[in-house]
């Protein structure tokens, strides 16, 4: 089954990096469409792996659109998105896909690890395994998961919506709560993402925003959790 790894790009320096660990997966039947949405900067960084990716250029829109522009071109079966200043080990797709086969899951995430501007891991990040109510409670709270450690099924994502694109900034929240009305998101308990942390990234930059945001979809999904569920 076939694995569509979506990469945005805006103006990111380590978009080299990401691209490298996405094609160089141990999982033999991937994709990866790179998304620049607007970029003016790094743009040359792409270039030696063109041969190996679809690139589609666009206006810039934010990560939202350039998710869902990416999903528009996607042939997988699978959706994972990996974001231009991340990285995925070699056989984190390989890994994720058993997984999911294993248990009959449309949609999972995993532990990850932190690392620095120079690839050095500073920590790991795991989540407790629960069960979908107590899930979607602790959604309700916060967002537990990382956005490039999800696998979903593209079927899923179109029976739900593509991303939000009204949210700038929380638009993963947003899309993991929207999921989670129609299938239960099982979590897979190894890391097998590299998030980086450095003074540039969006998390740091707009955390007001993301929290704005987020209480948004907390008021939203706390009614919707409370209703009939959806069926799959």
């Amino acid at each position: 089954m076939k694995v569509s790894i979506i990469i945005p790009f805006y103006n990111c320096p380590y978009v080299d990096q990401a691209i490298r660990s996405a094609i160089h997966q141990t999982y033999p039947d991937i994709e990866v469409i790179v998304v620049d949405d607007g970029s003016t900067k790094f743009t040359e960084k792409i270039d030696p792996y063109r041969h190996r990716i679809k690139y589609i250029r666009k206006s810039n829109g934010g990560t939202a659109s350039a998710l869902n522009e990416g999903l528009r071109h996607a042939t997988g079966h699978y959706f994972a998105w990996l974001s231009s200043d991340d990285q995925f080990v070699a056989d984190k797709v390989q890994k994720q896909v058993t997984f999911m086969q294993r248990n009959g899951s449309r949609l999972s995430y995993t532990a990850f690890k932190t690392v620095d501007s120079n690839n050095t891991i500073i920590s790991e990040i795991r989540s407790a395994p629960m069960r979908h109510g107590t899930f979607k409670q602790r959604l309700l709270q916060g967002c537990p998961v990382n956005g490039c450690t999800v696998m979903a099924e593209i079927s899923l994502m179109k029976q739900a919506g593509w991303f939000d694109e009204g949210y700038k900034f929380a638009q993963d929240y947003e899309m993991w709560c929207r999921l989670s009305l129609f299938t239960p998101m099982h979590y897979f308990d190894e890391s097998l993402v590299l998030y980086r942390v450095h003074p540039g990234m969006g998390t740091a930059r707009f955390a007001s925003g993301i929290a704005n945001e987020a209480q948004q979809i907390q008021q939203t999904y706390s009614k919707l959790f409370q209703s009939p569920r959806r069926k799959k």
